[in-house]
């Protein structure tokens, strides 16, 4: 069963990026045709172009950094993204207009309490509740009691960062430019400067060019963030910020007419995404910055290990925690390290690492810290947690988690 406070299945018009590892995924679940069809540039196996990153605050800008992994970086559109997974999930499972408020974790299920006064139950509760997850929340806050160190990490801090994000139609910035292509209606491209930088790349088969403005606040990195999260601004609040960069990215911002402008939170890595029969997933567990497009991804691969794990011939009912301690085994440190670098990431696209602006270590500094693509396939974290699963033997007490 799967529970939703929406009354349909619904998502923010914007862009969203994978990497390959996460199309790995997505093939096996027999999504790569139809995503194929969704797909701006579908991947084909070959290197392509991640990101073509250059220095833009200076007046004239100029290329320091070329980032060409295998199938390059795969772009959608997040609603024609989600059009395909709800193709492709079973009738009947959905309910919607239901808001979990609170549950209760028992030894054999566990009890659901809605926001309407209905109650339910489970095997097994997994949170894909998001960055403001209500049952992180209360996991944190349950485990309190015999850890006190725990008390405020599940809460989400700001990350210093605010992204404005917005949708130009591609003709648009053709049309400025004589008729002809631009990088950005044809390249991913990350511009970068100081405290500042913009995501740029086509989506819907080129007729979109999705645009992120980020902006940096030192000052507010682990704060609180006073004002609302998401709000609408114009296009002339964006333009603001990048007054003075090279001439393609005025002429790109001045095509805004409307942007969301969103404070960027992220979560502290947390020690724990399971308790008893609950799990966390996603957002809920490791809600990260957007700086290495690996966020949706992350939670792709936390579902192929969990429904690995739970489909298992020698997982029941009544050994669920079992299942649970070895997703948590691989998936925890995993992601993890994954939030810290796109942190890491968005600091070096502004000058703020160590490297500074020495163009001759940070490229490949880039590119090292996008190296957990390449560690290990999903196929191979779902073969470990496999053997960590089998070697917790056939039930693991409650006490133990």
């Amino acid at each position: 069963m799967y529970t939703k406070a929406a009354k349909e299945f619904g998502e923010i018009g914007a862009g969203i990026m994978m990497w390959e590892r996460t199309w790995r995924i997505l093939q096996t679940l027999g999504m790569a045709e139809d995503l194929s069809k969704a797909a701006n540039s579908p991947p084909n196996g070959l290197p392509g172009i991640g990101f073509d990153f250059r220095r833009s605050d200076r007046g004239v800008g100029s290329q320091f950094h070329l980032y060409a992994p295998p199938y390059g970086c795969i772009r959608f559109h997040r609603a024609h993204f989600l059009d395909v997974f709800v193709k492709h999930l079973p009738s009947g499972v959905a309910h919607f207009g239901k808001r979990l408020t609170s549950y209760e974790d028992t030894p054999d299920k566990v009890i659901l309490n809605f926001a309407d006064g209905s109650q339910n139950t489970c095997d097994l509760l997994v949170a894909c509740d998001g960055l403001k997850s209500v049952i992180r929340m209360q996991m944190y806050k349950d485990a309190q009691f015999k850890e006190p160190q725990l008390k405020d990490i599940a809460e989400p801090v700001w990350s210093g960062w605010v992204t404005y994000r917005a949708l130009i139609p591609a003709d648009r910035v053709r049309e400025a430019n004589g008729g002809k292509d631009t990088r950005t209606t044809t390249t991913p491209m990350m511009y970068c400067g100081k405290n500042k930088h913009i995501v740029s790349y086509p989506i819907c088969q080129g007729r979109i060019v999705n645009t992120v403005g980020l902006v940096f606040y030192p000052e507010g990195e682990g704060k609180t963030y006073d004002a609302p999260w998401v709000i609408e601004c114009d296009g002339s609040e964006v333009a603001k910020h990048y007054v003075g960069w090279e001439p393609e990215v005025v002429d790109l911002v001045q095509h805004i007419d409307k942007a969301m402008l969103w404070s960027v939170h992220h979560l502290k890595p947390l020690p724990m995404y399971v308790s008893g029969r609950v799990a966390l997933l996603g957002d809920a567990a490791h809600a990260m910055t957007p700086h290495q497009g690996a966020g949706a991804g992350q939670a792709i691969e936390d579902a192929f290990v969990l429904a690995a794990l739970l489909g298992h011939s020698t997982t029941s009912a009544q050994n669920i925690p079992r299942a649970l301690a070895a997703y948590e085994s691989v998936r925890l440190p995993f992601a993890n390290k994954t939030l810290r670098a796109s942190a890491l990431q968005g600091k070096m696209y502004e000058f703020n690492s160590v490297h500074g602006d020495n163009y001759a270590s940070l490229g490949p500094a880039l590119d090292e810290n996008w190296e957990w693509l390449w560690e290990e396939t999903p196929e191979e974290e779902v073969e470990r947690a496999m053997k960590r699963m089998q070697s917790l033997g056939p039930r693991i007490p409650r006490s133990r988690l």
